[in-house]
């Protein structure tokens, strides 16, 4: 096997058979990867007229419309609903009705009220236009189950009817990237509800409060929460008998220990110091009330598919995704533009996608397994439109061997290696990096696993439904010794992520972007033409998690 590359003006002629143990003078594909038709997808993309591309918006339709164009012009057929490009996802918007929500403790010493936005946090619920709860309450430390670590936060609790109060966060001691996992709420409140509980109370530790303080988190914590609706009316993020919650800050919580085994001092001290935290019954009761008003909103997954040529194969897919959605309009200080043109997040991600799939489309003989490019709305609210394509996919979510997740990648010098979150997790790994090899480009680890960025991005949404996936990005090397990669990178996120100058101005490298698609097509021939398809590594924490 060999593949060479004919740099030709900023366009790449990819030559030679990959996948298929000889070689041969016919090119992979009759299309060259050329930096100015993502420069022009880009342009489109990152435009004022777009307005962000938020969520269900007018910019975000035409911005769908102009991909679902593109997909017609290249030969990529239609995969969504119905016979068409798109898959239309409702989503419910909540909104916390004004002065409705309220939190009392009571213990031996009585009836507390406590203070919304000092001490409790309690946003729209997406489940339920009016939350009524109360009952007993349960301490159940991080309120965390995993048979892998050996934990059961529930062990010999009986929470049967109660609220469970848990601390947040998790063990020290727990990776990062299954750390993520096991301490974030979806996980929290599932483990809650198999084991019987109807609400769900989150401590703001002191811990907490040093990373992120009480009072910066409740002024994010007012916006409308997202979910989606399906054809039947289920909606996701629902847990079993799970009726609400509150999350407390620290001071407020210590009522809920009164004359409980453990002071709520000597809890966060535990915290503190990372020892273990068992949980007990608490000698108090929390009432949770509040009121939500509920907008409903579409907007589209644009999905399109390249048929593979093995008559048997072709019906497995290579999933490659994108968001297309960014944060749309909001106020920056006293900056005048207010447009959120999310160039690099994630306009890129959708340009270089775009790109991939014109230059598979033009290949004589297609890759043996079929080639899905499903460009995503709702990233910014919580992955929901790759979450509802993932649970309600529009091929057999089966035959989804893997998936190629582009999510920001940052084309702003020539970089010299990539990064797959996720390689680590299953034999994607090897295959990027033997296909990113082939173009002499280097895969290099996770240069920042404390982000656990692994489970922070769409790719998150098809591990969770056990489908092998990697997180595409630039890697931190640069081809120019004068560039410091990781600095670009961190320079981006202190200075531009989620703010109006994500935009075309940036310093973009056109050419950098026609070599991240050429990985992307490389990565993706590996997989379509592979005598296996990918598969969890043995005993890897996310295949027993979610594939078995």
């Amino acid at each position: 096997m060999k593949t060479t590359l004919l740099s030709l003006t900023g366009a790449v002629l990819l030559t030679g058979l990959v996948g298929c143990g000889q070689e041969q003078d016919a090119p992979i594909s009759n299309a060259s990867v050329e930096a100015d038709r993502i420069k022009a997808h880009m342009t489109f993309l990152a435009d004022d007229t777009l307005k962000g591309r938020d969520t269900g918006s007018e910019g975000y339709q035409i911005a769908a419309n102009y991909v679902v164009s593109q997909f017609k012009q290249i030969g990529v057929e239609p995969k969504g609903d119905h016979g068409s490009y798109e898959q239309q996802v409702t989503f419910r918007k909540a909104f916390l009705e004004k002065d409705t929500a309220k939190v009392s403790i009571t213990n031996s010493n009585g009836s507390i009220a406590l203070v919304e936005g000092e001490g409790f946090i309690a946003g729209g619920s997406t489940a339920r236009a009016e939350t009524n709860l109360s009952g007993e309450t349960v301490f159940v430390g991080y309120g965390i189950v995993s048979e892998q670590f050996g934990l059961n936060d529930y062990e010999g609790l009986d929470v049967e009817g109660k609220i469970v109060v848990a601390l947040s966060g998790r063990p020290e001691d727990i990776p990062s990237e299954e750390g993520a996992v096991l301490g974030s709420s979806s996980i929290k409140y599932q483990a809650a509800a198999d084991a019987g509980a109807i609400g769900f109370v989150t401590i703001h530790t002191p811990k907490r409060e040093k990373v992120r303080s009480f009072k910066v988190s409740s002024r994010f914590a007012y916006g409308p929460r997202y979910t989606w609706v399906d054809k039947t009316g289920k909606t996701a993020n629902t847990y079993g008998d799970i009726r609400g919650g509150a999350y407390l800050s620290h001071e407020a919580a210590v009522a809920l220990f009164e004359g409980a085994q453990m002071s709520a001092e000597e809890v966060f001290a535990l915290d503190e110091e990372n020892k273990a935290v068992k949980g007990f019954a608490l000698n108090a009761s929390i009432a949770i009330e509040s009121k939500s008003r509920h907008e409903e909103i579409t907007s589209p997954n644009v999905v399109g598919v390249i048929e593979g040529s093995d008559p048997v194969l072709k019906d497995e897919y290579v999933v490659f995704s994108a968001h297309l959605d960014h944060i749309g309009v909001s106020t920056h200080g006293d900056h005048e533009d207010k447009i959120n043109n999310g160039a690099l997040d994630n306009a890129s991600g959708v340009s270089t996608l775009l790109e991939t799939a014109r230059v598979f489309s033009a290949m004589d003989v297609k890759p043996k397994r079929s080639i899905l490019f499903v460009v995503v709305t709702g990233e910014e609210k919580g992955l929901l439109g790759s979450s509802y394509f993932a649970r309600n996919p529009t091929v057999p979510q089966v035959q989804m061997v893997g998936n190629v997740n582009l999510d920001m990648p940052l084309l702003l010098y020539p970089f010299a290696d990539v990064v797959a979150f996720g390689a680590t997790h299953s034999t994607l790994g090897p295959i990027v990096e033997k296909a990113a090899g082939k173009i002499n480009i280097g895969l290099s680890p996770d240069p920042m696993p404390e982000q656990s960025l692994f489970v922070r991005s769409d790719h998150y949404s098809f591990v969770k439904e056990g489908i092998p996936s990697v997180f595409l990005m630039t890697g931190f090397k640069s081809q120019d010794p004068e560039i410091d990669g990781g600095e670009v990178f961190r320079d981006f996120l202190k200075n531009h992520y989620h703010q109006h100058s994500d935009e075309l101005d940036l310093p973009i490298n056109y050419d950098a972007a026609a070599r991240f698609a050429e990985v992307n097509f490389m990565i993706g021939l590996e997989i379509a033409n592979g005598d296996e398809r990918p598969q969890w590594n043995q005993d890897d924490f996310f295949g027993k998690t979610f594939a078995q």
